[in-house]
């Protein structure tokens, strides 16, 4: 269907603040004045500029007005939609979720989530029910979602009601300008149908997203590298292979034979009930922009290499970052003997897979430093902090450093009722302020030069513990990251000094060791410039971040410059959850910031 544009950037940008309001009626539920306060900071250069400053009108709103707009909206499925009292917009948009065709226990089901939710917060629940690719949600993904966010405190959903009217917004501006991110579709439906490769099926009750489990060469694996391979050949691939560690690996060559080439991709394994773009974001955005190359005929000068890497999470075999290892020359000989939890080894996952599982076919992946101009990568957020800000892009600054540790306190287990306070040897509690520490040192770095640290103390264990029992042992992890190696070196230190004091002051023994340790990966300065640019070029500011993560960049790193570019998730950032999601129009923006940084090269 093609949609006739009723309005453009011209007509808003010379129209005054009556005729500009007037334009702009109806994209924000009966709240004029968002529109009113938008017009100062005409021209817009893009329809994302004018999207991002409707949202930053808001943001700079008082609280009162904040819930003024939320207030404006109707509930779903409510009395004034059972009476037709809703505006077109509102109606078109629950009509193409269904929620006009309710059955009866589906309308009782919302009409008491309604009043929940009414009771709780005293305003309206807010979803934009046309979902993150324009055409509607299920009405159980609606129901399942309502449920979901019951949970949340005042403050979390207040933000998140208007992040959902921002996506409103957004979805009836598209209408207006007559604009489908076609090229967001396009990335939206490879995510779906790759994700249809995983080992495991069924419904897990969260928000109704699918399980979605792919790990290193197992037979799901191996189909959905088939199922890259065919769509690079679709794309206009030149030359398109699986390599000898399971890369699927895919060429569009240039005009010049001698140029070096860009190099770009992601992984496209998965942890275990992951999310669909985490990775494979990175796989899809590049080959969308060869896609379009090939169909106008087009070539640069110089080649693009796009790889889909076939391990980076780590989740079948104790070795993370096989795929990227192997193109860096850093594939560990004693990881071909790892074995997974059934006793298969690397090496034999390898041949059941057809692959060769020879050292001398894996060495000679490594690449040429020379022959490329450096290593690019897009990747969902993973956090919340774009989300938050409502800015759709982000400019990474460097991949952290990391150290984790595994940590075990052993005090003395005596009687709960019987030892007086001071002569416990409590090892539980130890290393509650080891934890507690933590958080207190990582905060520390809260504005520190290169950006912030994390500290995280993810597993705490009393192993046979029991409720009348003073903890005689505890066994804990630790995870300190930091955007350079001497922060995060300074972290541990002082972390690992405050260890100490605290088993000599309780009498606790505490022992660490370090299991992991990962270096730092600042951006490259002129291709974290390249991606600035690209974000400027669709008229967004320019947000930069360090990524807490570790991405096949991180090695990268190794031989080549690179640099990253986030785009925001939803649902608060979450990744590694079958919830994570973006939107067609965030996935568009991603191709079209690459499309510029190619063609400015």
């Amino acid at each position: 269907m093609v949609v006739i544009p009723t309005l453009s950037l011209d007509q808003l940008n010379e129209a005054d603040q009556a005729a500009f309001t007037q334009l702009l009626d109806g994209i924000y539920e009966h709240s004029p004045w968002i529109a009113e306060a938008t017009w100062a900071k005409r021209p817009f250069a893009s329809l994302a500029h004018l999207k991002h400053a409707l949202a930053q009108t808001v943001r700079e709103a008082s609280v009162a007005q904040q819930l003024g707009l939320i207030r404006a909206h109707p509930e779903l499925a409510g009395k004034a939609a059972v009476a037709g009292e809703l505006t077109a917009e509102s109606t078109n948009e629950q009509s193409q979720a269904g929620l006009t065709h309710c059955s009866p226990d589906e309308f009782a089901r919302l009409q008491q989530l309604n009043a929940d939710y009414n009771a709780k917060f005293g305003w309206p629940f807010i979803l934009a029910v046309r979902g993150p690719r324009g055409t509607g949600l299920t009405r159980q993904q609606i129901i399942t979602t309502f449920a979901r966010r019951l949970r949340h405190n005042a403050d979390a959903e207040r933000a998140e009601c208007l992040r959902n009217i921002h996506r409103i917004a957004e979805i009836r501006l598209n209408d207006k300008f007559g604009v489908a991110p076609t090229d967001g579709n396009q990335i939206l439906d490879w995510a779906d149908a790759l994700a249809a490769h995983t080992e495991g099926t069924g419904d897990n009750g969260l928000d109704g997203a699918l399980p979605l489990t792919l790990t290193y060469l197992t037979p799901e694996h191996q189909s959905a590298a088939t199922q890259l391979q065919i769509w690079m050949r679709v794309c206009g691939f030149d030359e398109v292979k699986l390599d000898a560690v399971g890369n699927v690996v895919g060429v569009y060559h240039g005009t010049d034979a001698n140029a070096t080439r860009l190099l770009t991709g992601s992984h496209y394994d998965t942890v275990r009930n992951g999310g669909r773009y985490d990775g494979r974001l990175g796989i899809f955005v590049p080959m969308a922009c060869v896609q379009a190359l090939f169909k106008a005929g087009k070539r640069l000068r110089y080649g693009i290499e796009v790889v889909a890497f076939a391990e980076e999470e780590g989740q079948r075999f104790p070795a993370t970052f096989l795929g990227s290892s192997a193109l860096v020359g850093d594939f560990q000989p004693e990881w071909l003997d790892t074995v997974d939890a059934q006793g298969i080894s690397v090496r034999q996952a390898m041949l059941d897979a057809g692959l060769s599982a020879n050292l001398d076919d894996i060495r000679a992946l490594a690449r040429q430093p020379q022959r490329y101009l450096g290593f690019v990568e897009v990747h969902i957020e993973q956090g919340p902090v774009l989300h938050a800000l409502d800015l759709p892009l982000g400019v990474v600054t460097g991949i952290n450093g990391s150290v984790r540790f595994n940590g075990e306190a052993i005090g003395v287990a005596c009687h709960a009722g019987t030892t007086p306070m001071p002569m416990r040897h409590d090892a539980a509690l130890a290393v509650a302020e080891i934890a507690l520490m933590t958080e207190r040192r990582a905060r520390d770095d809260a504005h520190a030069p290169d950006g912030p640290s994390v500290g995280t103390v993810g597993v705490l264990h009393v192993p046979q513990g029991s409720i009348n029992v003073v903890p005689g042992r505890c066994q804990f992890t630790l995870d300190l990251r930091a955007p350079t190696d001497a922060q995060r070196d300074a972290l541990a230190a002082d972390v690992q000094t405050f260890t100490t004091t605290v088993a000599e002051r309780r009498g606790v023994d505490i022992h660490l060791t370090q299991t992991m340790v990962a270096a730092a990966a600042p951006s490259d300065a002129l291709w974290q410039q390249r991606w600035e640019a690209a974000v400027s070029s669709l008229g967004l500011p320019v947000y930069k971040l360090p990524s807490g993560a570790g991405h096949d960049a991180m090695k990268l790193h190794q031989i080549l410059p690179q640099a990253m570019l986030f785009v925001r998730g939803g649902n608060d950032g979450i990744s590694h959850n079958p919830l994570e999601t973006i939107t067609n129009d965030d996935a568009q923006l991603c191709v079209d910031a690459f499309m510029h940084l190619l063609e400015n090269l």
